[in-house]
């Protein structure tokens, strides 16, 4: 039976996330600091002999075709050298909301990328790999890079970022923020002045589009209310997903055991190195 290769496909959070500019093509320039979480999906690669891709995803209701995690294989299978590779059935246990601000189509595609190009033994570079990372989408290369990382541009030109240990208390209601919406929003700011990484650590930073979302969707003020009961609290990108920051795992438990049933909540710990790249390399 053919070996498979089972890797966690890490959630990140936008410490902060400011707009600083708009681009002639439309992109957004940006200043991020992205953090890994312990905390995402798992994947499960194992390779077949009919040289086909197939993607079981139970639970979503996207085309495999058009996901993510499908995309990047047949993108590595295109630049691969000219030879034939190995088929290849992915499985995806989806715990990552869609719509949440916490890369989890992005981390699928990176996670699925790195996979491949060792299962495949393709030997592109890092470097290789980020640069059709990012024809997928932003925030593809952060998890290719596979470490905590102080971003610009429009997101790919990385500063790998070592942060003291922290735990997360990561709250998503029942909603879908819709990125584009929020990019598109007329009434988003677009003109906050870039700061340097100092800055940010002494304590002057926001979520450019958190007040945004908060007025565009109920359902995410609200948890912004009960969160900041507790701890200052924070969206993550575009959201839905609202963060708060604590120094142990048994404060963010703690608040977690409170949170109104009606919203789903995970704890999970900061990492500086992404445990796929832990695991490959």
């Amino acid at each position: 039976m053919a070996s498979t290769l089972t890797l966690l496909s890490p959630a990140k959070l936008n410490l902060f996330l400011h707009i600083t500019g708009r681009r002639p093509d439309g992109y957004h320039e940006l200043q991020t600091l992205f953090q890994l979480l312990d905390w995402g999906d798992w994947l499960e690669f194992t390779p077949g002999a009919s040289g086909e891709i197939s993607l079981a995803a139970p639970g979503l209701d996207i085309p495999p075709a058009d996901n993510l995690i499908y995309r990047a294989a047949r993108l590595l299978q295109d630049a691969a050298p000219a030879r034939e590779l190995p088929g290849i059935h992915i499985r995806v246990d989806k715990r990552i909301p869609a719509g949440a601000g916490l890369g989890g189509g992005s981390s699928n595609a990176a996670t699925t990328l790195l996979a491949l190009n060792r299962l495949w033994q393709l030997g592109l570079t890092r470097g290789e790999l980020q640069a059709l990372g990012a024809t997928l989408g932003a925030d593809v290369p952060v998890f290719v890079g596979g470490h905590t990382a102080w971003a610009e541009g429009i997101g790919e030109v990385l500063t790998p970022v070592d942060l003291p240990e922290r735990w997360y208390l990561v709250i998503t209601p029942d909603c879908h923020v819709s990125t584009g919406q929020i990019f598109s929003h007329l009434q988003l700011t677009r003109n906050t002045a870039p700061i340097k990484m100092a800055t940010f650590f002494e304590g002057y930073s926001r979520n450019d589009c958190q007040e945004l979302v908060r007025r565009l969707y109920p359902d995410v003020d609200a948890v912004f209310g009960w969160l900041e009961r507790f701890a200052p609290a924070r969206l993550t990108g575009t959201g839905a997903s609202v963060f708060a920051s604590f120094g142990t795992e048994a404060e963010a438990g703690a608040v977690l055991r409170q949170l109104p049933q009606r919203w789903a909540g995970v704890t999970a710990r900061g990492l500086n190195t992404s445990p796929v790249n832990a695991y490959l390399y």
